[in-house]
């Protein structure tokens, strides 16, 4: 159970048994495994996907983006460049999109990753004056 989270992740598949599909559109979980019935409404990636899909666009493209103002080369070739440079970028993008929220989304079901619960203020410092106990 859970032995390649980062791998089936990138196959879009369940977690727990890699066999099941995680969407059911291009980013639309599906209710359950159809393999495992594992829940899939436990988890949830927000932000976390676009994030780092974001960053590692950046880290690829952004050498493209200052190195193409300043190339020695006419004014439409330049501009057709930055027309597909952009497509490229995109397409990029909107296909690693669902593998990093299938990559995040098993590594929260096999980490049992929850919202944060505060019953206590633990053992460091004073409770707030409003603090429920």
């Amino acid at each position: 159970m859970f032995k390649h989270p980062i791998r089936s992740g990138l196959g879009e598949r369940c977690g727990r048994c890699d066999e099941g599909r995680l969407f059911r559109g291009y980013l639309k979980f599906n209710d359950r495994c159809d393999s495992c019935d594992l829940d899939f409404s436990v988890a949830d990636t927000a932000d976390g996907p676009a994030f780092f899909v974001g960053s590692l666009a950046m880290i690829v493209f952004a050498p493209f983006y200052f190195i193409l103002p300043v190339a020695n080369i006419p004014l439409v070739p330049k501009i057709g460049l930055w027309v597909v440079l952009l497509f490229v970028m995109g397409a990029f993008c909107l296909l690693l999109l669902p593998k990093f929220k299938g990559v995040l989304f098993n590594l929260q079901i096999q980490n049992k990753a929850e919202e944060a619960h505060f019953e206590s203020t633990g053992k460091h410092g004073k409770p707030p004056k409003n603090w429920k106990d």
